[in-house]
């Protein structure tokens, strides 16, 4: 398990230099010149002699694979210079806006769970029931409706028509409620279509059928033998999606007013923020192989044949 574990780690190094170097292109390929950028968005007329200035400050006007190189090394050290638009040291600025989007990301994984898998097993257990019907109009309804138009109609109904809560901003419950719910709603969707089918594949496995004639209970039967492997696949999608989240729910962020690491990286975009766009890949492609490889490890814990399968192999 070490073993397997230090091997994910390892595979992190290349996949952030391949990141960081396609990150790295594009923004030297664009038409969009930071220099001029900063300079606008700080109001100031770009001069030619500006210009020159604030490249060299930038180091902008150096060879292109020195830049790439020196960028590398300060990565390394988790030095990832200083913004070009508020002059703060970015990882300061990351430690700030990030603790924002993983409450964020924490509730809305934890209120999807706690609606999906019950209303997931039930409308699996009573296939064709009312409670199915009413599982499958949320996930319809949940699937189909786009996030930024879920936020504003929440917003409408209870911040405008209701005044029950809180229209944008971060700093207490009430705050959390209209956007987790706009998250959520996606997901619970998703996972709830995921785990029925899951559950209905399980219990048409012959081990099930076994079960029953051995006169085991039901409960029995669906709680420690169907559950515990039709809520793989939900892991790995729940796993897929909080990195996702951690890096930015950049929408919900917006709609929201929500200060968070999305909505730091979109403001970055725009203004050409160069030193925050690496920062944000960095950190992006590390959190979706340590998400990746929790839930490579809970998957082993969950299902033996796939421990079995790993000792095989060895």
């Amino acid at each position: 398990m070490i073993g397997y574990i230090g091997k994910r780690m390892i595979a992190i190094i290349p996949i952030v230099f391949i990141a960081t170097l396609v990150t790295f292109g594009l923004i030297h390929i664009s038409p969009v010149d930071p220099a001029e950028a900063y300079l606008t968005a700080a109001h100031i007329y770009p001069t030619p002699e500006l210009l020159a200035e604030k490249r060299h400050e930038f180091g902008l006007d150096r060879p292109l694979l020195t830049q790439y190189v020196d960028t590398l090394k300060r990565m390394a050290q988790l030095d990832f210079g200083t913004s070009y638009l508020t002059n703060k040291p970015v990882i300061d600025e990351v430690k700030d806006k990030f603790p924002a989007t993983a409450e964020l990301a924490l509730w809305s994984i934890l209120f999807s769970a706690l609606v999906s898998i019950p209303l997931g097993i039930l409308a699996a257990v009573y296939k064709n029931s009312w409670i199915d019907m009413v599982s499958r109009a949320i996930s319809y309804f949940g699937a189909s409706i786009p996030q930024f138009w879920l936020g504003y109609l929440l917003i409408f109904f209870f911040a405008v028509k209701l005044d029950w809560l809180p229209v944008e901003g971060r700093g207490s419950w009430e705050n959390l409620v209209l956007p987790t719910l706009t998250l959520s709603m996606v997901m619970i969707a998703l996972y709830t279509r995921m785990l029925r089918t899951s559950v209905l594949e399980q219990l048409q496995e012959a081990y099930v059928q076994y079960a029953r004639t051995r006169g085991i209970r039901e409960r029995v039967i669906m709680l420690k033998h169907v559950l515990k492997i039709a809520i793989t696949p939900f892991i790995t999608g729940m796993g897929m999606t909080m990195g996702r989240l951690l890096t930015g729910t950049i929408i919900v962020e917006q709609v929201f007013s929500w200060p968070g690491f999305g909505r730091y990286f979109v403001e970055a975009i725009f203004n050409r923020d160069i030193p925050v766009i690496q920062c944000y890949v960095f950190i992006s492609a590390c959190l979706f192989i340590v998400c990746n490889l929790i839930v490579d490890l809970v998957q082993l814990y969950m299902d033996p044949r796939i421990s079995a399968k790993g000792r095989a192999e060895h």
